[in-house]
């Protein structure tokens, strides 16, 4: 092997011997807090869905609390205790049918502008016993009860 060739090989394998020395390193930094913020954002994403299952979770739970005509603070306790921490529990009573919303803001990013929120709509259920008496009772009776919000 010549000397000529020698030198030219030694060059090539030079770090920063060739004509784009550097730009791996250069397209690097840039790529990697791209990378990082992206893989933030993933996970974000799965704490926010996990925080959408858990008002589902939370709000059928009251429902059916509710239709079983549990009493209304029983039935923010079990919702509340299903859902995401800080969530806001709200059950109402209209027509026969309860209706409990739950909703939280989003986890780690509180600035947000939106919230997430599940609402569940479950029958009423009658209490045993109760007959024509009962129901013309419960006519009178308001048809929409006001609103419960559960402290956090």
């Amino acid at each position: 092997m010549r000397a000529c060739e020698r030198a030219a090989r030694t060059r090539a394998r030079a770090p920063g011997g060739g004509p784009d020395g550097g730009f791996v390193t250069a397209e690097a930094a840039v790529v990697l807090p791209v990378l990082v913020v992206f893989a933030m954002a993933l996970v974000w994403g799965l704490l926010v869905v996990a925080a959408q299952i858990q008002c589902v979770d939370a709000a059928r739970t009251g429902a059916r609390a509710a239709a079983r005509q549990d009493p209304v603070d029983a039935v923010v306790e079990v919702a509340r205790e299903a859902a995401p921490r800080g969530a806001r529990v709200t059950v109402s009573r209209e027509a026969g049918l309860v209706r409990v919303l739950v909703v939280a803001d989003p986890p780690a990013l509180h600035g947000l502008p939106f919230e997430v929120r599940e609402e569940a709509v479950a029958s009423a259920e009658q209490a045993p016993g109760a007959g024509p008496a009962a129901e013309g009772q419960a006519a009178a009776e308001p048809a929409v009860a006001e609103p419960v919000r559960g402290e956090p």
